[in-house]
């Protein structure tokens, strides 16, 4: 007699994915306020924005994942911490408008699912949106046998938030003269991992060793979670007149600061102000990797960038150190001439 053909005998086990949910509700649901409407397992989730706090509300997307640093999670059988970075790469991009998060989605896709490990990937997102303050209301699990190894999975993450149309911060106010505040990372963040390690491997580093400089073992020091800054940047959009704000992500420095200068504008950074941790010089020395590559490549130390003009500098220092940023002045706004560079750094 031929053997009947199962759903679980292909590679779907449907009673798993039953299993995972009653392991992840009560995550999610430690992140819900007021506004969220109904609960977890539908095939929707519903959020009652604050719109009467806003005379002419916007809703702020983003969509973002976290690299290849999902394959050193892979390495060091670690998971609870890479949902921090899925939510911290997406929220730290919608607060740069000047947008409050309201909500978080997320989609993890694998070949078979292992309840424990997924379930910590969502205990690093519920830790992730409570940091920023946002309800993690829904998402996709999808088994998908034969498409991803053994072990493995991906993940992506879908923020919204909203503003005032009236304090949108689009850098459309910067000016010569205002001064760049930078805002210290907690180390790589989620980008530049396949310059990272392509170095480590090059060089031979084990990721259970402690080389060089650094306090931990390289493989942890390489997990640290990106920093959310959430919190600082609204504190710090309520009371301050903010010009602009740039997510040091992809592109490092050289890229994503001139993002948010107008036309006429360049940003003279210098490179003594702010500390870098010690991973960015460990992968410097290690690679011969040039500053150019480095700045163009990481955060090196500064993981946010504010722009406020120079009387208000004081204020927004005072404001971040309030909320436990490390902040300091790293450059300022200068007159971009013909055929000059939009970023400099000495």
């Amino acid at each position: 007699m031929k053997k009947r053909a199962t759903y679980k005998g292909a590679g779907v086990d449907i009673e798993s994915g039953k299993r995972f949910i009653d392991r992840i509700k009560p995550l999610a649901e430690a992140t819900y306020d007021d506004r969220v409407v109904g609960g977890l397992g539908g095939f929707s989730g519903f959020y009652s924005p604050p719109l009467s706090e806003c005379k002419n509300p916007l809703l702020v997307s983003a969509a973002d994942g976290v690299g290849t640093k999902l394959r050193l999670a892979f390495e060091l059988g670690f998971f609870n911490t890479i949902g921090i970075d899925l939510v911290a790469m997406c929220v730290n991009d919608i607060v740069t408008t000047g947008a409050r998060p309201l909500f978080f989605l997320d989609y993890l896709a694998t070949s078979k699912l292992d309840v424990d490990k997924c379930a910590e990937v969502v205990k690093g997102i519920a830790e992730g949106c409570k940091q920023a303050r946002c309800a993690l209301i829904g998402g996709e699990t999808a088994e998908m046998p034969g498409f991803y190894h053994p072990g493995e999975f991906d993940l992506a993450g879908f923020a919204v938030g909203m503003v005032d149309a009236e304090r949108v911060i689009d850098g459309s106010l910067i000016s010569p003269g205002d001064k760049i505040i930078g805002l210290a990372s907690s180390g790589l963040h989620s980008n530049g991992y396949s310059l990272a390690r392509k170095v480590i491997a090059d060089s031979g580093m084990d990721l259970a060793e402690t080389p060089g400089r650094l306090t931990r073992r390289l493989g942890e020091t390489m997990l640290e979670p990106t920093r959310i800054y959430a919190r600082a940047v609204i504190g710090l959009t309520e009371r301050v007149h903010v010009h602009g704000l740039a997510h040091i992500t992809g592109g490092g420095l050289i890229e994503n600061i001139p993002r948010v200068l107008p036309d006429g504008c360049a940003a003279a950074l210098d490179s003594s102000a702010w500390k870098a941790h010690t991973i960015f010089q460990l992968i410097m020395d290690s690679g011969g990797v040039e500053w150019g590559e480095m700045y163009r490549t990481f955060n090196c130390g500064v993981g946010m960038a504010a722009v406020v003009s120079s009387q208000d500098t004081k204020e927004a220092l005072s404001v971040l150190e309030s909320v436990g940023e490390e902040a300091c002045v790293i450059g300022e706004v200068t007159r971009r001439g013909a055929g000059e560079p939009e970023i400099s750094i000495s």
